[in-house]
């Protein structure tokens, strides 16, 4: 009888080594006290940011925003002309693609986009919205595209930010810049910018405040642009969380700010060597 060399023979009463596996214990509230983060942050901590625009020369607008181990990428296109006549609007429109990578997460993700691409995408465009001056674009439409290259966790706040830069790196008047940020509730603990492993894990909670929180805040005009909660929170507790997740939007916000600036300059002294050449 032939032998199949290419297969690996195994033992017919085999059994996967995950059954062998002990079971890690679903940490308390009390435990989350003496609990350090998997990267030696403190609770309170924000991971270490890089932003950089106008990396993409064939685009109208981009950014690039690195957030510890969370790279996201983003480009602007347009405005175009909406041709379709159900889709004329006297104000412009925005259009928000989003899309892991397929090396972005442990597990391979599809080509095509998922129904949490469309979820994530549609949230950044309804982030944005209140920020773009979109009456001065009738009959436009802008495209925007998000590609998150390696997610360690905060791939949605990291997005609202990289793309609010892409639209100032691309020219269109704006009422403010979106800042993102997100924060993991455990009770009356807050942890601000989980990683993957943080937010997905199971926590024991002595009350119904247990949940992840995203928002997107609009610093120079004081508010809110966007709100996404996962989870369950009392009412005073959801309004603490909010107003925490503001604070950090604030602290964060000079670093943004001051990237735009030095890029605003970088063109000025283009210009200036170019007419004086």
């Amino acid at each position: 009888m032939p032998v199949d060399t290419k297969r690996i023979t195994i033992p017919e009463d085999s059994c996967h080594p995950t059954l062998f596996a002990k079971e890690k214990e679903t940490p308390t509230n009390a435990d989350i006290k003496l609990l350090k983060r998997d990267d030696g942050r403190k609770f309170l901590d924000v991971r270490p940011m890089y932003v950089n625009i106008g990396i993409n020369s064939e685009a109208r607008g981009s950014a690039y925003i690195e957030l510890g181990g969370t790279k996201v990428i983003c480009t602007v296109q347009g405005p175009r002309e909406v041709t379709r006549r159900e889709e004329f609007s006297l104000k412009g429109q925005l259009l928000c693609e989003f899309k892991y990578a397929p090396f972005s997460r442990p597990i391979r993700q599809p080509h095509l986009p998922t129904n949490e691409d469309k979820e994530i995408g549609r949230i950044i465009q309804l982030a944005l919205e209140p920020a773009v001056i979109l009456d001065k674009f009738p009959k436009a439409r802008f495209d925007i595209f998000v590609i998150v290259l390696e997610d360690e966790g905060g791939a949605l706040a990291s997005s609202m930010t990289c793309c609010s830069m892409a639209l100032v790196n691309a020219g269109i008047p704006m009422y403010d810049i979106v800042i993102g940020t997100s924060l993991l509730v455990v009770d009356d603990t807050f942890l601000v910018d989980p990683l993957s492993n943080e937010s997905s894990r199971q926590w024991k909670s002595d009350t119904d405040n247990n949940g992840l929180l995203t928002i997107g805040y609009m610093p120079n005009i004081n508010q809110l642009s966007a709100c996404d909660q996962k989870g369950l929170f009392e009412l005073t507790t959801l309004q603490k969380s909010i107003s925490f997740a503001i604070e950090i939007c604030k602290s964060v916000h000079p670093v943004i700010e001051k990237r735009l600036k030095n890029s605003v300059r970088e063109i000025l002294d283009e210009e200036n060597a170019t007419v004086s050449t």
